[in-house]
């Protein structure tokens, strides 16, 4: 079995603390991959190991489908959701690794957020509004409060500070920000009665439009440089799969199974959405808590739990691409494309007018992200508030 090979090698690891020590002491060289010579395509250990479990938990969110128990079929559902959305992401890094950087980066924009997709469009065909507007914050907070805050609790404990390119983590705070306040026009719009009260569906048109034309707008920069601010760095994503173990993949093989994953993901999001309003009537959990917390982790956060591993890793600044590059996707591609493509699905009247709470509590994890990498540095503390922040807000809405 053919796997990655990481270089440097150890004599290139001299020759560049060589040229550190000439340069006054560079910041240390992102890892490079090299791809082992493969004609076909093989799997690794861990490769084989995602690939069963989202195989067995489809089955079983299948079986218990059509089973009595609503509680049992939407806790599957669930676990394969997050199953098939990490196998997402593992196909797009493959097919990556065959059509380049450029195209690795347009794929992260496109399809890492695939099953989230599929989730919130059948929501929005059963006219769970709540749902999808809580899932789409909830998908911004599990990311920069619970990931980055179980990251910057495990690096921190482990190496003590960690530091990280603090113009790259400006450039992502900015862009969170900026995508963060767009969105945030339908609500004020509203709550605030202005003269454009009335027509939230339109403003919503207008400013997914305006998101979207930014992504289109920053398509050049990814092909060529592999990296956009919708995208981690080419070398952020040769961290991971280094961190992951991953085989290599022939292009076919990559398809193939992106195709798979896609389809299978299209039932379980049906079954997911099926079961949700029976389970959450049988555990007295309201609509809003639901998709903030639970859906938005099963279709988003647990994909990104490799953030946590660069961190143990001691690699915090691809820990921090990886990590809030998700919720700058979702604010400028999944949730304008839900908004425009939610006629298609007899939601014509669907808007992204949040409810006061949800939006404050969208602006203030946004604003205590960005002070938090503001510096370039994060320690655990920083990671234990970011935390109890998220743990504080689950509790305001568990009432509804």
């Amino acid at each position: 079995m053919s796997r990655r090979l990481i270089d440097p090698t150890p004599a290139e690891n001299s020759d560049r603390k060589t040229d550190r020590k000439k340069s006054g002491g560079a910041r240390r060289a992102a890892p490079k991959v090299a791809q082992a010579p493969h004609t076909s395509g093989s799997f690794s250990s861990s490769d084989r190991k995602l690939i069963a479990i989202g195989v067995a938990a489809t089955i079983a969110a299948g079986v218990f489908h059509n089973s009595n128990g609503p509680i049992v079929a939407f806790l599957a559902a669930g676990v394969a959701l997050a199953a098939l959305a990490s196998l997402v992401g593992r196909c797009v890094e493959a097919i990556g690794d065959k059509l380049g950087p450029g195209a690795t980066g347009v794929l992260q924009s496109f399809l890492a957020n695939l099953p989230e997709i599929f989730v919130i469009m059948f929501a929005l065909k059963a006219g769970l509004y709540d749902v999808v507007k809580a899932t789409i914050v909830g998908s911004v907070l599990a990311n920069v409060l619970l990931v980055a805050g179980l990251a910057y609790l495990v690096g921190g404990l482990k190496h003590g500070p960690q530091r990280f390119n603090q113009s790259a983590s400006r450039q992502l705070g900015l862009m969170l920000m900026l995508s963060v306040a767009i969105l945030s026009i339908p609500t004020l719009t509203s709550t605030l009665h202005t003269p454009a009260e009335g027509h939230e569906r339109t403003i919503t048109i207008v400013i997914s439009l305006l998101l979207i034309t930014l992504f289109v707008a920053s398509l050049p920069d990814i092909l060529k440089t592999g990296k956009g601010p919708t995208t981690p760095s080419i070398e952020a994503i040769a961290a991971r799969s280094e961190t992951e173990h991953h085989g290599n993949w022939s292009l076919a093989l990559g398809l193939s199974l992106l195709a798979g994953t896609a389809i299978a993901s299209a039932f379980v999001s049906e079954w997911f959405v099926a079961a949700l309003s029976p389970a959450m009537d049988s555990l007295n959990i309201n609509a809003t808590f639901a998709g903030l917390i639970i859906v938005a982790i099963a279709g988003n956060a647990v994909e990104n739990v490799v953030g946590i591993q660069l961190c143990a890793r001691n690699q915090p600044e691809f820990a921090l691409q990886v990590i809030l590059q998700s919720p700058v996707q979702v604010a400028m591609i999944v949730a304008p494309l839900i908004a425009l493509a939610a006629p298609l699905v007899g939601a014509a009247t669907f808007t992204l007018v949040l409810a006061p709470m949800l939006l404050a509590a969208l602006v203030l994890a946004t604003l205590i992200t960005v002070i938090v990498v503001e510096d370039g540095e994060s320690t655990w503390f920083e990671g234990a508030a970011l935390l109890a922040l998220y743990v504080a807000i689950a509790c305001a809405f568990w009432w509804g």
